[in-house]
């Protein structure tokens, strides 16, 4: 293991216990803009294609970024939100694998042209659901119908759960292709995953990592999750202890939301056993703090890096990008999502597949692309899109690179948002010019608070009947 003397370096964010108390509140994390809860029914399987369509038009080639969701996992974590089915029966994936195949041939139609695939990405789930041969031949499969970009340019990534894997099968996916791996952890305290339903020894992890190390992998990742029942301020401690002496390349720290309404699975977490909101909020405090002083830097929301990592070299160049899998180095390719629930991010359009397994198979027996929902992107959304991508990845916005249609200055363009911003800017969260807007670091962790104000969804009339859909906390 490499030794963890680190280098100081200089400080990208503050915490603020009395301003993240005073401001926390429900927002969206903006992994897309608009956000998904604004997709529609109305919105199809013609509407991508005219959309496909209309991006084949403009000047390429169009870099292509492909998503795929692998749905199973063998056993349930209580605190999940992501859309997964449980089973011990690995013939499920057979089945699955078969309509992927078909879903995978009709896009390849649709897009393979249009430009090489740079970013690849496999979520779920648990994608090592899946056997190496399975693996093995859906990768051969997408490289038959795609053109992909070299090991070295591109960024060939898949979310692992350690307690799946051993050593010769992580040696198999760097093998097979994938250069950058995430393994979830949320938390190493031995209570707190009982109380989760999710026991993995630290042993374990580690030497997965380390084997992850040892195969050449470009990037390794850590996610933990903050807010689980059981968990405190001192109990956090030795788990940023062991993940700082494993040294990741990159640390992903969620903030737990526990919607038991909408995730039936957080019904079997016990709510008397959760941090209360004191605690919780002094939570990210202390991670913060733990790994700063530790040489990683401050990506942006719950994400951390090495300063030698893609993701903070390309902060420091002002390259940085966001989409639906986080911080993005390849974020401006078009993002062709494969799998029951996946959501595609294509010229002017987002579009999401069937969220049920029974209706995105009989949607793709019909011989149709499976699309559920999606929408329809104007040039306000496009422009609001990149104002909220460049505060969340640069913490800062240039008022002249922004494309305003009709060519109205910015600050008119924006009174609005603008006046919603001067409270933020009274409590020292930003400034704001005649230029643009610069985030402080004090302003940093809360910088989803300050992408609201520019989120013209958000902010309209609400209809008589529905109501306001509900995010997690900001913090």
């Amino acid at each position: 293991m490499p030794s963890a003397t680190v280098i100081p370096i200089a400080r990208s964010v503050e915490f603020d216990a009395a301003l993240v108390r005073r401001l926390d509140q429900q927002g969206p994390r903006y992994t897309s803009y608009p956000t998904a809860d604004r997709f529609h029914a109305g919105f199809g399987p013609d509407e991508y294609r005219a959309t496909v369509a209309a991006l084949r038009a403009q000047p390429g080639p169009h870099a292509l970024s492909l998503y795929l969701h692998i749905p199973f996992c063998e056993s349930l974590c209580y605190y999940c939100a992501c859309n997964k089915i449980i089973t011990q029966d690995h013939g499920k994936a057979v089945q699955y694998l078969d309509y992927l195949e078909r879903e995978i041939a009709m896009q390849a139609a649709l897009v393979a042209d249009l430009g090489p695939v740079t970013q690849l990405h496999f979520g779920g789930g648990t994608p090592t659901f899946l056997t190496d041969e399975q693996m093995g031949s859906l990768l051969a499969g997408l490289r038959r119908r795609f053109d992909f970009a070299s090991d070295e340019e591109g960024e060939f990534s898949i979310e692992v759960d350690p307690r799946t894997v051993d050593a010769a099968r992580v040696h198999t996916l760097r093998r097979q292709g994938f250069n950058r791996i995430s393994l979830g952890v949320q938390d190493f305290d031995a209570a707190v995953q009982r109380a989760v339903n999710r026991i993995q020894p630290h042993a374990e992890t580690v030497a997965v990592l380390e084997a992850a190390r040892a195969a050449g992998f470009r990037s390794i990742s850590v996610d933990l999750i903050y807010g689980l029942p059981l968990q405190s301020v001192a109990s956090i401690g030795p788990t940023l202890d062991k993940v700082i002496a494993a040294r990741p390349d990159r640390v992903a720290i969620y903030n737990y939301a526990h919607m038991p309404h909408l995730f039936k699975a957080q019904r079997l977490i016990d709510a008397t056993q959760l941090p209360d909101g004191e605690t919780k909020l002094a939570m990210p405090g202390v991670c913060i703090e733990r790994l700063t002083a530790a040489g990683y830097v401050y990506i942006g929301m719950d994400h951390f890096a090495l300063p030698e990592d893609d993701l903070a070299r390309s902060q420091a160049s002002g390259q940085l990008q966001r989409n639906f899998q986080g911080y993005s180095t390849h974020a401006a390719a078009q993002m062709v999502a494969l799998g029951v629930s996946a959501i595609s991010a294509v010229g002017r359009c987002y579009a999401q597949n069937e969220k049920v397994l029974s209706a995105y198979y009989e949607k793709l027996d019909a011989g149709e692309l499976p699309l559920a929902r999606g929408t329809a992107l104007d040039d306000d959304d496009l422009l609001r899109r990149d104002v909220i991508g460049a505060l969340m990845c640069d913490f800062a916005l240039d008022f002249d690179t922004l494309a305003i249609p009709g060519g109205v200055p910015a600050a008119e363009y924006f009174a609005a948002e603008i006046a919603r911003l001067r409270p933020l800017e009274e409590q020292g969260l930003l400034c704001i010019g005649s230029r643009g807007i610069k985030v402080k670091l004090r302003g940093r962790l809360l910088i989803r608070n300050v992408c609201m104000a520019f989120d013209r969804y958000l902010h309209a009339p609400v209809p008589e009947g529905p109501q306001r859909p509900r995010y997690s906390r900001t913090i």
